[in-house]
């Protein structure tokens, strides 16, 4: 493989990588996530959406309980609530960035181009975003907040896979991990 080809490989890593949906989150620094062990969910108060409800829930307590936390209405220690909605995916710039390379002979290059187009037609794709809330019992306070999103265009099992991913994502990053 020549060097044209291994910078073209790469930078097409890069732009996957770059462009890739990373969950954002916040705690309570102070808080000892430790002692966390037996959990609750509270479902939103008004439910526009029962279907991405119930796969939102699902997801979470197959996640916290894959994590070794106990799901349970005797005397949990935090509860688990959850936000969602949708929207419109925002529509393309129409600008696109290409890269290129070739070779001739002996000799070869790299080439860099952009163009303009003009979107025609609809976009029906959407976006849904999932946030996570973790709320300590004794206490009622917030102490972590977890959130990302996802790109949809139909529903049924595509999208119950997309939520399942992101709910885990999300909840992957619970409790924080202590930094040295």
């Amino acid at each position: 493989m020549n060097l044209n080809n291994r910078i073209v490989i790469l930078l097409i890593s890069l732009l996957a990588v770059a462009c890739a949906s990373k969950p954002k989150l916040d705690y309570d620094t102070h808080y000892d996530f430790s002692q966390l062990q037996q959990f609750t969910t509270q479902p939103p108060q008004n439910i526009t959406d029962p279907l991405s409800a119930r796969r939102i829930e699902s997801a979470i307590d197959t996640s916290l309980t894959a994590q070794g936390f106990i799901k349970t209405t005797d005397s949990p220690q935090f509860s688990v609530t959850y936000s969602f909605k949708v929207e419109d995916k925002p529509k393309s710039s129409g600008l696109s960035i290409g890269l290129g390379s070739g070779s001739w002979g002996s000799s070869g290059g790299i080439s860099v181009g952009t163009s303009v187009g003009v979107p025609l037609g609809s976009d029906s794709n959407k976006i849904q975003l999932i946030q996570i809330d973790i709320i300590d019992l004794a206490s009622n306070r917030l102490i972590w907040r977890g959130s990302d999103k996802f790109d949809f265009s139909d529903g049924g099992v595509e999208k119950a896979s997309e939520t399942q991913q992101t709910v885990s994502k999300i909840l992957a990053l619970f409790p924080p991990k202590p930094t040295p």
